[in-house]
């Protein structure tokens, strides 16, 4: 555990979950202010707790796990984006993988309780002693970008020298912005948008954090001054220990030699490729990041260049039964950042290795006691051969005796005494081995609840799945049902398009200014009706209207009785253009209607669809011929009316 000052330079937040849930209705947590020397104690609300980091702005925010202030991933990045530019969030229990906040206090001797309060001092006191990982979701890079403040679409004088003055601002603000970032030696990348009078933005990419930044956010007249961190691609964890701890190395040699060190709990730590340093540069690098206690290849054989690294550190060997497959390395290492296969390899071979010794490190990190480094036990355990309690034994016995200047010869002891002592020395083994198997037990717990709670996002992934594909399948039938709504309007569009096109030539042949449409030429509109029946007369009326003074066309005129001719008859037409012959009840009751009929042959008609058009001259000549005929016709029905007068007259005087 590193040393630090008894007094912090700043107060330290320990914070566990008191009751409720983040993902529920008001959750209070236990909260521990800690500055190295005193500690406060309190149970907030998740609100206050805000409020206090931000008012307070503590150095380090330090929890168990860090899902307990955010839901989820977008919620823990939000909570990162809004602490104070010096504040911190810890998570002290590891960083991927974390381990029981309980282990990690007894492995660093911290007190220890499974009360909220007690766990939150307990992480308080953890990251005050620079145990864990800092969690970020932001790089080192700020972006600060000066733009208007108002719109240039209003202005109360010229609306250029209203837009040039806005942009001349942004201008001056940019020099400015450029200028204290110079004195503050920050390195930049600046990106301007040049307008009418000056700029509309200013963008500068700057290698540091806001608080380095010296330039403040805010909003003044004609510009803006916008801060912003840029975000990473998902969270990552560092170390708050920057110290030469023990560490796992994974090596892949080649034309280019690429190198990865883990810590002794399988986090990543960093990888290096190159092309151009030589065995003794790498060795630097890897020195300057720890302490190797494995040096791990992916192939087997190690290749000679691998067990050269192993021989400098004195540390021991793994490699792989056989050459480990690409796919497994993928597998493995898809939680890890690398940028090239020589770096993937190195992290494989290295996370393979943790993997093969993970059970042995558990067993040593349970029987180290508080107060004495682990890393320094596994290195003499795994690359010494050492046994454990060897090892504690000679750590132990490092200080000498106060009294080491003196020489006490021990008496040999009795059968009795040495029974005692065989007995005792057994016990503690037990002892060891029952709290071996506690922590165990302990362990599997731990794997039970996380299990279960993999169980409950599984099913409650199972029934949103389930709800989504249901809201999926009522879509679509809504899509199939309207794609078929569709397909109607389309067709009745185009029926009704039709149907207008036809209204349209009929508007124009039975406008009031036919003339000028017909241009000069001898026309007159003629409407036409299938057949001379009362089904067809108002199919005729309901498309296109029977008025009176039209010249109606039957293209059938036989069959017709007297009610579907008195119902033409009611349209008062001007003449009745007929193919075919009438009944005699049609002629009549046409006749004594006044409606004139004549034959369609002697019209010369030019048909559109259910309308056409006729020569003026023709219906006229018609008309003409029907009123003589008519004429003929009313003087025979006279003529044949005297004479049956007069018959009846005769036969009348005979009779007398």
């Amino acid at each position: 555990m590193n040393a630090r000052t008894s007094a912090l330079d700043s107060v330290v937040f320990g914070v566990d979950v008191q009751s409720g849930d983040i993902r529920g209705d008001a959750p209070s947590y236990a909260l521990v202010v800690f500055d190295g020397e005193s500690l406060t104690r309190d149970v907030v609300s998740h609100r206050k707790l805000r409020r206090l980091i931000d008012s307070e702005e503590p150095a380090l925010v330090a929890t168990d796990n860090m899902y307990e202030l955010a839901e989820d991933k977008s919620a823990l990045v939000h909570l990162l984006g809004s602490l104070p530019h010096g504040t911190r969030l810890v998570q002290v229990t590891g960083a991927e993988r974390p381990e029981p906040l309980s282990r990690v206090a007894s492995r660093h001797g911290v007190p220890y309780g499974k009360e909220p309060m007690k766990e939150a001092e307990a992480a308080a006191r953890l990251a005050a002693a620079n145990v864990g990982y800092e969690v970020s979701a932001f790089t080192d890079t700020t972006t600060v970008k000066v733009s208007r403040g108002r719109s240039t679409g209003k202005g109360g004088w010229s609306q250029d020298r209203y837009t040039r003055r806005i942009h001349g601002s942004v201008k001056r603000r940019a020099r400015q912005v450029e200028s204290e970032l110079k004195d503050a030696n920050l390195e930049y990348d600046r990106d301007v948008t040049e307008k009418y009078g000056g700029f509309s933005n200013a963008v500068f990419t700057v290698q540091g954090r806001p608080e380095d930044v010296p330039v403040s956010q805010h909003r003044s007249g004609d510009t803006r001054v916008e801060i912003e961190r840029e975000r990473r691609d998902g969270i990552e964890f560092e170390p708050l220990a920057k110290r030469r701890d023990h560490v796992i190395v994974g090596i892949d040699p080649g034309t280019t030699t690429a190198a990865a060190v883990l810590d002794l709990d399988g986090n990543p730590l960093d990888v290096l490729s190159t092309r151009t340093a030589d065995t003794a540069d790498v060795i630097e690098w890897l020195v300057e990041r720890g302490r190797p206690v494995i040096v791990a290849a992916d192939v087997n054989p190690m290749p000679e260049t691998v067990e050269k690294f192993r021989r400098s550190f004195d540390a021991a060997g793994w490699a792989p039964d056989a050459d480990l497959p690409v796919d497994e390395k993928l597998h493995r290492t898809e939680d890890a950042a690398y940028d090239n296969d020589h770096e993937r390899d190195a992290l494989a071979a290295a996370l393979y290795a943790y993997d093969a010794h993970a059970d042995q490190f558990d067993r040593v990190t349970r029987k180290v006691p508080a107060g004495i480094e682990r890393g320094e036990v596994i290195s003499r355990v795994v690359a010494g051969e050492e046994s454990v309690e060897a090892v504690l034994r000679d750590l132990s016995d490092d200080e000498p005796d106060d009294d080491g200047d003196e020489e006490h010869e021990q008496r040999e002891l009795t059968a009795e005494e040495q029974r005692i002592r065989d007995l005792e020395e057994q016990v503690d083994r037990l002892q060891s081995h029952v709290d071996d198997l506690n922590d165990d037990l302990d362990a599997k717990d731990d794997r039970i609840e996380e299990l279960e709670a993999e169980l409950s996002e599984a099913r409650r992934e199972e029934r949103r799945a389930a709800r989504r594909d249901r809201k999926v399948t009522r879509l679509r039938r809504d899509n199939d049902r309207l794609e078929d709504e569709r397909d109607e309007a389309e067709a009745r569009v185009e029926e009704l398009e039709g149907k207008l096109d036809r209204l349209k030539t009929l508007w124009k042949l039975d406008h009031d200014n036919f003339a000028d449409v017909a241009q000069g030429r001898d026309l007159v509109p003629v409407k036409v009706v299938d057949q001379f029946t009362k089904t067809a007369i108002e199919h005729a009326d309901a498309q296109y209207g029977l008025a009176a003074g039209d010249v109606v066309y039957l293209r059938d005129a036989s069959g017709a009785g007297r009610a579907t001719a008195e119902l033409l008859a009611e349209t008062e037409p001007r003449v009745v253009l007929r193919s075919g012959g009438l009944s005699e009840e049609a002629d009549e009751v046409l006749f004594d209607r006044g409606v004139p009929v004549g034959p369609a042959d002697d019209v010369r008609l030019q048909e559109v669809d259910e309308l056409a058009v006729a020569r003026e001259s023709d219906v006229e000549a018609v008309v003409d011929d029907w009123e003589d005929r008519a004429e003929e016709r009313e003087r025979e029905q006279t003529v044949e009316m005297v004479d049956e007068i007069i018959s009846e007259h005769r036969a009348d005087g005979e009779r007398t």
